[in-house]
């Protein structure tokens, strides 16, 4: 794992040790809470034209949320003993086998 990760779920960690979270972050209840906060950098879009440029308060209001989804996926990352940039390539080297039909 990358030192910056390292130092970052560190970080995290002492975070949920001292607020005493430790109790829910089992991965259940860690896949909700991203599944919420997912929803959440969605609702930001909700009625919006797809062509829409965000202004300087929602585009704060989406890194803030983008980092909660962030956040919750290192959690669970940290659950499972896995590095969330191995998983990413990981994925990435199986999608180059992959076909979809809007390439065609």
């Amino acid at each position: 794992m990358s030192g910056e990760y390292e130092e970052i779920i560190t970080q995290l960690i002492k975070f949920r040790n001292q607020h005493k979270w430790q109790k829910y972050h089992n991965l259940k209840d860690l896949a909700l809470s991203l599944n919420l906060e997912a929803s959440e950098v969605l609702e930001i879009f909700q009625w919006l034209p797809s062509d829409v440029k965000l202004d300087k308060a929602k585009k704060q209001h989406l890194e803030e949320e983008i980092a909660d989804v962030l956040i919750y996926t290192f959690y669970m990352c940290d659950q499972l003993n896995v590095s969330p940039l191995d998983l990413v390539k990981k994925k990435m080297k199986f999608n180059q086998t992959r076909h979809w039909e809007i390439d065609d």
